[in-house]
């Protein structure tokens, strides 16, 4: 055999070989997957902080579950507490992922990311009864400020000068909220409206909107880009068919 054949022959082997490698990794990956209540996108059907698989609802528990099934990739889904535990465990553990996460420009580079799943509006949410104006995150310095520990909405406050008082558990903005030990609760939208209605609070005025941010699936730097990929063109598709505005649509009407 010449030289020229035999150099053929050894790289075409050694595609197959590469070729069956990505195969296994198909078959047999499997993602760790965290959530935290942060309802309506994530929460335990037992409303406790902790829960496993089927125990799980919301908008991105069904969007995530059905693109993971369309994928064929295996997984385990968590919900776990605090958000800044499992958000440091997907950053340092392959294999693993945590949603909804906002994809901001000091987190790019610290994840692979799959994408959009839902909208996340920041805003300032005042008592139905509060004379409060504010057109900037300037003038709302001078109020005392709710926000959830360790949430993207928080460290940006921080990151803008503010001191917000955090909170454990973004439902517990609520009632600091309503007895008066906050004068602004920043959250999310559609977050805090769902919140709010559900702790029968209604009537919060949304005294500014002072950000935006998509929410995503943050996984794990060393995720395959093959798994990233076929994640997202699932998602694509679960987009253009419709089953993203109607699993929305179904927690918020």
């Amino acid at each position: 055999m010449s030289l020229k054949r035999l150099l053929v022959a050894l790289i075409g082997v050694s595609l197959l070989y590469i070729g069956a490698a990505r195969a296994e990794v198909d078959e047999n990956y499997s993602v760790i997957l965290m959530t935290e209540n942060f309802p309506p996108y994530n929460m335990a059907t037992n409303d406790k902080n902790y829960a496993r698989e089927e125990n799980l609802k919301g908008i991105a528990v069904e969007v995530v579950r059905e693109m993971f099934k369309r994928a064929g990739i295996n997984y385990h889904m968590t919900l776990r507490f605090p958000w800044a535990r499992i958000y440091k465990l997907a950053l340092e553990k392959p294999n693993h992922g945590v949603f909804v996460a906002a994809r901001l420009p000091e987190r790019e580079k610290l994840f692979k990311w799959v994408g959009p799943i839902g909208p996340d509006d920041w805003v300032m949410l005042a008592k139905a009864d509060s004379t409060i104006t504010i057109n900037s995150l300037e003038q709302a310095k001078q109020y005392r400020v709710g926000a959830y520990k360790g949430d993207a909405i928080a460290e940006h406050l921080v990151a803008q000068g503010l001191e917000p008082q955090t909170a454990f558990r973004d439902q517990d903005n609520v009632e600091k909220l309503q007895a008066g030990r906050i004068d602004l609760w920043a959250t999310g939208d559609p977050a805090g409206r769902y919140l709010a209605k559900q702790a029968g609070v209604t009537g919060l005025k949304n005294v500014l909107r002072f950000d935006s941010a998509e929410l995503f699936l943050a996984l794990n730097p060393e995720t395959p880009d093959e798994v990233v990929n076929k994640l997202q063109a699932e998602l694509d598709k679960m987009r253009a068919e419709g089953f993203i505005d109607k699993v929305l649509a179904s927690y918020l009407e």
